[in-house]
């Protein structure tokens, strides 16, 4: 097992499982990833393999015994009727019969209706009056001589759900993870290989959680097909309803003044609208002025009585153009159907993730490696529910005062929000506080700059904070805004030796080289950024070039060298030999290959009036180029900047400027001379 799973096993015995189990013995079932780790979890929540193999025998022998298909709801109506009582797995809804005063279950996918359960159990499980839970019922089958009486009894209901979890034994256990530790084991748990995404990549995958662990949260995910936006909504939790955008009523949001029946947000912790944009799309505008005050004042009416709700509200759809495009021709809410591209309607998110920045889903990206039970997660979750952390970030920072309330009471909220999902026990150091709250802004930020594009009675606002103990201002700008030139005070780049430090923390700008020592921030998932942008024009008159590296042996690494390589080739003039050296590490596994791969390395350049030599040096920590033109380049990851591509098909692995990054500092150096 992975340190990940060792450290699961150990500290949350029988609440964790294999995430590759869940494929075993879902079959052709149609049926949400919690129910399955409901099942997987009472069978095979151990890392003993041969319990594992009997559980998951178990849960097959479940699923094909008591899982009711749709084409074979006739042969499980028939073993009802023989057996006289036999167990199903299916979503229940109910309705209430007020000609009959009785309450009515309908099964979706057995096809049963109009058969009466008893008060007591609605009572207990309100949640089956909305769309409907899956549950494990006991059916009875009892014929009766008496006209419209129905033969179908049900004898018990239990919705899939864990009973009961001890939420300070979950805080005091995740004491014995680092912050990376606990994020990856999240990451396990969602079903993601944590080992193929950022740390910015893995945030904008445990923002999806928010808003089952914050109240009242709204949120709007939107970007290309096949990034798996909504499948956390509908996979991985009973306290959340995935619907159609197109299928929502103001009855079925909000509540039916025919029936009186409230709807989803009086029942489930998290709505998510599923396919929201979409220009031609048509929908009702009562409803978006109902929304407009849900997400503003947490309440709606029905007639003169006014409810309140704790229901978040998550929105997710994809775009249709570029991000560049969309920035230049219009804004990032373009693909909006009319009546939901609304100035006042979108003010009311909290946060815009910038769904374009997840790849789409590879194999490879999926783990078979140990997380929490789905369901373990989502009552834990839910519980936490209860608290606010929305003003702990004050004890490090403060907002800018020209923030509005709206837009402070949003960057508290996501702040909350994180917390809660990646330190529930309260407790972060001062720079942890600081990635969360810089994500908060910057999702907020992307909110609101939209909004002053498609209105222009939105004033600037200044988003940044300051830090309380140093003074030290810092503005948070969105990663497409750095990427795109849309920041309106782009901040200087440059450090001058020769002055004290400015009070404003340094950010990437131009890169034309100039007699300054400098220092350029990339952020994670950061696009736009090349070899050629970084170094070319500091390349220039160097005839010799010694790169250190202590990587410089895989397959990926050794085609960043190639790459480094050619623009020495592509910079130097014809005349010119150039000498390119370089120091590196390596192991006996990979020794002979990065020999071999460096003898072609040399053959390719040298024709070309570059003379490249190497070296292994055992004990290189540093990571470096030196020009002998007066400059030397400190490289906070080597040359190894660059995420992993989508294979020789994706552009990004012939064009680097298309390649996200990696967060690193990569600092400039004048010789005095």
């Amino acid at each position: 097992m992975n340190p990940i799973d060792d450290l699961l096993n150990t500290h949350f015995p029988g609440k964790v499982v294999r995430k590759d189990l869940t494929k075993l013995v879902k079959g052709n079932a149609i049926v949400p990833t919690y129910v399955l780790e409901y099942l997987l979890g009472q069978y095979c929540a151990t890392d003993v393999e041969d319990t594992i193999a009997e559980g998951v025998e178990n849960v097959k022998n479940i699923i094909a015994r008591h899982f009711v298909h749709r084409d074979e709801a006739q042969i499980i109506k028939s073993t009802i009727r023989e057996k006289g009582l036999h167990r199903i797995i299916d979503k229940v809804a109910v309705r209430l019969n007020d000609m009959k005063d009785v309450y009515e279950a309908e099964f979706a996918n057995l096809g049963l209706k109009k058969v009466v359960i008893n008060d007591l159990i609605v009572k207990e499980h309100q949640k089956l009056l909305s769309s409907g839970v899956w549950c494990i019922v006991t059916m009875g089958y009892f014929p009766s001589d008496e006209r419209d009486v129905s033969p179908w009894i049900i004898e018990s209901l239990k919705p899939i759900q864990i009973a009961n979890i001890d939420v300070e034994e979950y805080k005091t256990a995740r004491k014995n993870f680092t912050k990376d530790e606990w994020i990856d084991a999240l990451m396990q748990s969602i079903g993601l290989n944590p080992a193929e995404f950022s740390f910015r990549s893995k945030l904008l995958q445990l923002c999806r959680l928010i808003p089952f662990a914050e109240n009242n949260y709204n949120l709007i995910e939107l970007g290309p097909k096949g990034t798996g936006k909504s499948h956390i909504y509908s996979e991985m939790s009973p306290h959340g309803m995935l619907i159609s955008g197109g299928e929502v009523s103001k009855a079925k949001l909000f509540v039916n003044n025919s029936t009186g029946e409230i709807g989803l947000v009086g029942y489930w912790d998290v709505v998510a609208y599923d396919e929201f944009a979409g220009k031609t799309k048509k929908a009702d505008r009562g409803l978006v002025d109902i929304l407009k005050n849900y997400m503003a004042n947490k309440s709606f009416s029905r007639g003169t009585q006014v409810y309140g709700a704790a229901a978040s509200m998550v929105f997710v759809g994809n775009t249709d153009h570029s991000v560049p495009y969309m920035l230049k021709h219009a804004n990032l809410f373009e693909a909006l159907p009319k009546d939901y591209y609304d100035t006042a309607f979108l003010d009311r998110i909290h946060a815009y993730l910038p769904g374009w920045e997840v790849q789409k889903l590879r194999n490879d990206m999926f783990t078979a490696d140990f997380g929490f039970i789905v369901d373990y997660l989502a009552e834990v979750l839910k519980e936490l529910r209860k608290e606010d952390h929305t003003q702990a970030y004050t004890a490090y920072f403060q907002l800018s005062d020209s923030i509005t309330t709206r837009d402070k009471t949003a960057i508290a909220k996501t702040f909350s929000g994180l917390v809660k999902v990646i330190f529930p026990d309260g407790n972060f150091t001062k720079e942890e506080a600081k990635e969360l709250i810089e994500f908060a802004i910057e999702c907020r930020r992307r909110v609101k700059e939209q909004l002053r594009l498609m209105d222009d009675t939105f004033e600037a606002a200044d988003f940044s904070y300051t830090d309380k103990a140093s003074k030290i201002k810092k503005v948070v700008f969105t990663l497409e805004e750095i990427e795109y030139g849309r920041a309106e005070a782009e901040p200087e780049d440059v450090i001058d030796t020769s002055e004290s430090a400015p009070a404003e923390e340094n950010q990437p700008a131009s890169n034309a080289a100039s007699s300054k020592t400098r220092q350029i921030s990339i952020r994670d998932n950061q696009t736009g950024v090349s070899y050629e942008k970084l170094f070319g024009e500091y390349l220039i008159g160097a005839t010799d070039i010694k790169v250190t590296d202590p990587y410089v042996r895989l397959p990926y690494q050794l085609r960043n060298f190639m790459e480094f390589a050619t623009l020495v080739a592509k910079t130097k003039s014809d005349d010119q030999e150039v000498k390119l050296h370089l120091v590196t590490n390596n192991n006996e596994d990979y020794l002979e290959n990065a020999k071999e791969s460096f003898t072609e390395i040399a053959d390719s350049l040298e024709p070309w009036g570059i003379v490249f030599s190497y070296e292994f040096d055992e004990v290189v920590h540093d990571r470096s180029i030196e020009l002998n033109n007066g400059w030397e380049i400190v490289l906070g990851r080597g040359l190894d900047i660059f995420q992993k591509t989508n294979g020789k098909y994706d552009i990004a692995e012939h064009y680097q400027e298309k390649r996200q990054c990696k967060v690193c500092k990569i600092t400039f150096l004048a010789s005095p001379e």
